[in-house]
């Protein structure tokens, strides 16, 4: 803590001593006929006299912009809110004499009620925006996301894909930090996708892709997903109200209601969502097993079949208190409840080498759990002065709390039928965890169009993970220590970060640099059976980031950009346990406290065509790569995380977004990409290349005033993950929307998978004696239904200025 208060004082020393340092500025204050201030007015910066678009700002809640960093020359303001009439400026002239305009009060006219119903009608969002470090998708102009969850919505997404574990993945980049409004979820795996599964689709507003972050984010994770949810600051009550149901093999839910009252200084938000889904997940193994000279020794069939309902409730409240002109506070609390009940099935046919029946086996577990996660916010915002020079703290508290119970029965038959073998037992898995996050972000500009950013974050994780094994007698439990554990552990993450900026005429330049500092401490508590063994990691590492853009024509439509990052990815919480846990007779599971992080190293040149063209070519090198191994014992297999030498990848993204017609508009993104591992994996050679494909299509048709409708597809070529190779697969989906009540409401109609045709079809690679192959079906072909409304005032919008992003990395690994 003494290194991050001297860093503090640092930044505040070296802000003093450039705070003199003048840059180009126009401000001024916009108003209505009335004299009223007109906060979420749009102010747009044009080049005279061609009018190119250089800057934009917003007024905030006194009505006020400011609008600095540019360069010398003559410009015009374009003014414009709605249900008011649109404001073009007399030329504004800006050189060495006249650095700054404070213009006097602008006043807008009010707008005739037709002029505002047309602006109304117009006023929709495009769903994909380019802006050269990122991709923005607007949810609200995805017909589909009404009737889906938030993962859904996500497997939608352009660029963005989730395998059947629920992991997510960015233009191929795998290993990605999920935030919600800046903050991380601090969970992976199913976890992660449990909860985005109870977030209807109807409380987002919009999804942040960022390939490439800088050196501002947390160093994990390959590439960054940033969920924003719905909040406006719009004068007095306003809000939206979304309920969908879509039904395949079973039914689903979400429904979503957005509050949000601004009154003066004071904007009060909330966003509730419910969802329930049932589902189900069938898999079907053939497994073979060979001795030393590649012969048959035996094989497994064996069928998998599971169903389960999950429920869950979010509750997002929050408010800001603009207590100055210059200081914003807030404050946010956050409820995510959830209970998942499920059955799980299967059965099993031991062959001989002979392919005769020795064995079967039948079994069952029965039971779910309870999830009770818990998070409150503190945030403030400071502005020194209008020129961009502010402060931002965010502190969080986390507590997650989930109580898990399952029954297990297992049945082993002769092939006649005779009992041979029983078992019945019972897990009690609950966790208790707890998350400490502090973070402290400083901005100041320079001239000359430079700006300097400086960090600092720490963070402090425990988590307490009972995994208890009752054996079941005469109707009783007794505890079996022999199957039990404990583990418990922590983790304590301290950063600082300096990024710095500067633009020229045609050239921009990023360079930035993150510390960070790992404290781990493991522990596996024993019980009279088991001796307890504990661990500790401790290392330090640093993440630089660069960015260089260029503009090579005088209106800037084409950009090219080179990037270079380093990126870390932890392993989670329980792949450091190194207790053996139990999925079927055949499958067990275990963590390895011997794992450590992954490093990747990426090289990237980019290019952007106006807003229609976006081309990525990557170099991604990887080290100490975390690959799920898989080691068999007899007839079981051993699954259990580890690090072999590395691998790299070469990617070629592609994406075009045109309007075809005025009806029409569709967007085509190819993901090209080669990819191999090299190591050793159980003592055995691993030396894997594939090439691999993604093609997106989706097309936007725009039927009448009052109509619309989307059309589209995806397809996956073979990919590999871990020791499992994956064949070919697409999907169709298509929807229809009908808008309501002069455009507050809408009906809409969706189909996904249309052709059930998103099936898995997996088999093994460099397995020890053996080899499996796997079919994995989900109910991913439903039709849906949803229903939305917006209500309250459209005038004075304004989006929610801070969003808190001091919890980052640490959930991701939950």
């Amino acid at each position: 803590m003494k290194t991050i208060s001297k860093f503090l004082v640092i930044i505040l020393f070296y802000s003093i001593a450039v705070n003199g340092q003048t840059v180009n500025t126009i401000s001024g204050t916009v108003k209505d006929s009335g004299n009223e201030v007109l906060p979420g007015t749009t102010v747009r910066l044009l080049k005279a006299p061609d009018s190119i678009f250089i800057k934009g700002e917003i007024t905030d809640a006194s009505g006020k912009f400011r609008i600095n960093g540019f360069e010398n020359g003559t410009y015009l303001l374009d003014i414009s809110a709605l249900g008011q009439k649109r404001f073009i400026s007399v030329p504004l002239t800006i050189d060495s004499v006249h650095q700054t305009i404070v213009l006097p009060a602008i006043i807008l006219l009010t707008a005739k009620s037709v002029e505002l119903k047309e602006v109304t009608v117009k006023a929709k969002k495009p769903l994909i925006e380019q802006e050269i470090d990122r991709t923005i998708v607007n949810v609200e102009s995805m017909i589909s996301s009404a009737t889906s969850n938030t993962l859904e919505v996500l497997e939608k997404t352009p660029g963005v894909s989730v395998n059947a574990n629920g992991e997510i993945s960015l233009n191929g980049k795998n290993g990605v930090l999920v935030l919600i409004d800046g903050r991380s979820t601090y969970m992976s795996g199913s976890d992660l996708a449990a909860y985005l599964k109870s977030l209807p689709g109807g409380l987002l507003d919009k999804i942040e892709l960022i390939d490439n972050p800088s050196a501002k984010y947390d160093a994990a994770g390959n590439a960054v997903i940033d969920i924003r949810l719905k909040k406006t600051r719009i004068g007095g009550l306003t809000g939206s109200v979304s309920a969908g149901m879509s039904q395949g093999r079973y039914m689903r839910s979400n429904d979503a209601l957005n509050l949000n009252y601004s009154y003066k200084k004071l904007n009060v938000f909330a966003n509730l969502g419910y969802g329930y889904e049932k589902n189900y997940t069938q898999d079907v193994f053939d497994r073979r097993f060979y001795n030393g000279s590649s012969k048959l020794l035996s094989s497994v069939d064996l069928t998998n079949d599971q169903v389960y309902k999950n429920r869950g409730f979010n509750a997002n409240f929050g408010l800001d208190f603009a207590a100055t002109a210059k200081t914003t506070y807030g404050l946010i609390f956050n409820v995510n409840k959830g209970r998942r009940s499920g059955v799980f099935e299967y059965e099993s046919k031991n062959y001989d080498a002979a392919h005769q029946l020795a064995v079967t086996g039948s079994g069952s577990t029965n039971g779910g759990d309870k999830r009770d996660n818990n998070g409150v916010n503190f945030n403030m915002l400071h502005k020194f002065n209008p020129g961009g020079r502010d402060l931002s703290i965010d502190i969080n508290y986390l507590h997650y709390l989930n109580n898990g119970n399952q029954l297990l029965r297992n049945r082993a038959f002769e092939p006649g039928g005779e009992l041979l073998d029983q078992e019945d037992f019972r897990y009690h898995v609950p966790s208790d965890i707890h998350i400490y996050t502090a973070k402290a972000d400083y901005a100041h500009p320079l001239k000359s169009k430079a700006k300097l950013e400086a960090g600092v974050k720490s963070s402090l994780i425990k988590t307490d993970n009972v995994f208890n094994y009752y054996d079941l007698e005469d109707g009783g439990e007794m505890l079996n220590n022999t199957q039990s554990n404990h583990f418990r552990y922590s983790e304590n993450i301290n950063a600082a970060y300096l990024n710095g900026q500067k633009s020229w005429r045609k050239i921009g330049l990023q360079l930035g640099l993150r510390v960070e500092n790992t404290n781990i401490e493991g522990n596996q508590l024993g019980n009279a059976e088991i001796a307890g063994s504990t661990f500790t990691k401790n290392y330090t590492g640093l993440f630089p980031s660069a960015y260089l853009s260029f503009k090579p024509d005088q209106k800037g439509n084409n950009t090219l950009g080179l990037m270079a990052v380093r990126r870390i990815s932890r392993p989670n919480y329980q792949l450091l346990n190194p207790f053996l846990f139990l999925r079927d007779q055949y499958t067990y599971s275990s963590g390895n406290p011997n794992l450590n992080p992954q490093y990747q190293s990426r090289l990237e040149l980019k290019y952007q065509r106006k807003q229609w063209l976006n081309m990525g070519l990557s170099y991604n090198k990887f080290t100490n790569s975390i690959f799920p191994t898989t080691q068999t014992i007899d007839t079981i297999f051993v699954n259990k995380p580890d690090n072999i030498a590395g691998g790299f990848m070469v990617l070629l993204n592609t994406s075009v977004s045109a309007s075809l017609t005025k009806w029409w508009y569709t967007n085509t993104t190819l993901r090209l990409s080669r990819v191999g591992l090299k190591g050793k994996v159980l003592n055995a050679d691993l030396d894997f290349k594939s090439n691999i494909a993604r093609l997106e299509v989706n097309n936007y048709f725009t039927l009448g005033k009052t109509l619309s409708a989307e059309l589209g597809g995806y397809y996956a070529s073979r990919d590999f993950t871990g020791q499992t190779v994956t064949s070919g697969m697409y999907r169709i989906n298509a929807s229809i929307q009908k808008k309501i009540w002069n455009g507050k409401g809408s009906i809409r109609l969706s189909a996904e998978d249309i052709f059930h045709s998103w099936v898995y079809h997996n088999r093994s690679i460099g397995l020890i004696n053996s080899e499996y192959f796997q079919t994995n079906r989900t109910d991913t072909r439903r039709i849906g239904v949803a229903f939305t409304y917006r209500f309250g005032k459209d005038t004075f919008t304004r989006k929610r200025r801070h969003n808190n992003n001091a919890s980052d990395e640490e959930k991701e690994r939950l």
